[in-house]
């Protein structure tokens, strides 16, 4: 489902106590935003407990909605800013560690719930893994989610000239990476 009215129409009844309403716009728009939230999260439990919160705050947030504007740019603005909470949080959780650390506190990670991702370009997904992070939501948003620069611009609240750099220096990062592994291969070979 693509269609701005179709989405007002079913914000309009959720907005009236349908939670049927609700429930078809949480199955019309599930995979997009957990897909961009587990590439962007990478661990399946934490990308879980992210949508879950996004669903929620989507919830609360639905009456400030403006229906007079597009709803997936606004979608994916609440889901940027859970994700970066999430980041805040476990960036916090990393410093609590390390400084347990330093005090000889035994901190043990535990690898053993991590699943091995197969996807079919597993080279090109790991390169677009390895950006920044400020590129790496460009190119999700951009070509996974196939989001227009303008959608992009408005989604993550910057000017379009930035939203075009930030694609345009992913690529270069990206084509650079490939060619120096490339020649690494090729020297390996010889």
């Amino acid at each position: 489902m693509n269609h701005q009215s179709e989405y007002a129409r079913l914000i309009s009844l959720t907005l009236a106590g349908s939670r049927d309403a609700f429930g078809e716009l949480y199955e019309a728009t599930i995979k997009d935003v957990y897909n961009t939230v587990y590439f962007l999260i990478r661990e399946p439990s934490d990308a879980e407990d992210v949508v879950q919160e996004i669903y929620i705050q989507v919830y609360r947030s639905l009456e400030k909605f403006d229906v007079s504007r597009p709803f997936r740019p606004w979608l994916m603005g609440v889901v940027m800013r859970q994700v970066q909470a999430y980041r805040r949080k476990s960036w916090t959780h990393v410093r609590i560690i390390k400084k347990a650390e330093r005090i000889d506190q035994a901190v043990v990670y535990d690898f053993s719930s991590e699943v091995v991702n197969k996807v079919s370009n597993q080279s090109l997904l790991a390169c677009v893994n390895r950006l920044p992070y400020k590129l790496k939501l460009v190119v999700i948003l951009h070509y996974m989610n196939d989001y227009t620069q303008e959608e992009i611009a408005a989604t993550l609240e910057i000017p379009l000239g930035t939203v075009k750099s930030r694609i345009n220096a992913a690529l270069q990062k990206m084509r650079k990476k490939r060619k120096i592994a490339f020649w690494l291969w090729e020297r390996w070979r010889s």
